[in-house]
């Protein structure tokens, strides 16, 4: 999925029956809102469309888990790209609001390497023994001195 910025306002997403608006670009434009956007918008010709791949490497079912725990010191990983600065901005802010640590792997053409982790996370999540409540984090450690 990508998400597509739109004149800033997050607090429109939703239609005033309550559901999602159709899943293409005209229907993002006329939100005026951040939306979520398919490939096929993409693909319609928006040149000014600034996409940010997110959210396609974690399960829904964990989402208000993490949501609920976001207050802890420890959260889990949530990776993007896109090559679009202030975009990444609004989407790590997002994924940040959503309980989780954004982690920027760089731009948009590294969408297909989180692509291609997100049928790993699935397997795992749907075929495996703990249920779709799974989430994964990064760490990062600092470099040690090579022993002598």
């Amino acid at each position: 999925m990508y998400l597509a910025e739109h004149h800033a306002s997050r607090h429109s997403r939703f239609g005033a029956d309550g559901r999602q608006p159709r899943n293409d670009l005209r229907a993002c434009r006329a939100r005026g809102s951040i939306q979520l956007c398919s490939q096929r918008a993409k693909a319609q010709g928006a040149a000014r469309l600034r996409g940010v791949s997110a959210f396609n490497t974690v399960p829904s079912e964990v989402l208000f888990d993490v949501y609920d725990a976001k207050r802890k010191a420890t959260r889990p990983s949530l990776v993007y790209c896109g090559d679009d600065s202030s975009s990444k901005r609004v989407a790590a802010e997002l994924i940040r609001d959503a309980g989780f640590d954004p982690v920027d792997a760089g731009p948009l053409r590294i969408a297909r390497y989180t692509e291609a982790f997100a049928p790993l996370v699935a397997q795992l999540a749907y075929e495996g023994t703990g249920g779709p409540q799974l989430a994964y984090r990064f760490e990062r450690f600092p470099p040690t001195r090579a022993k002598r």
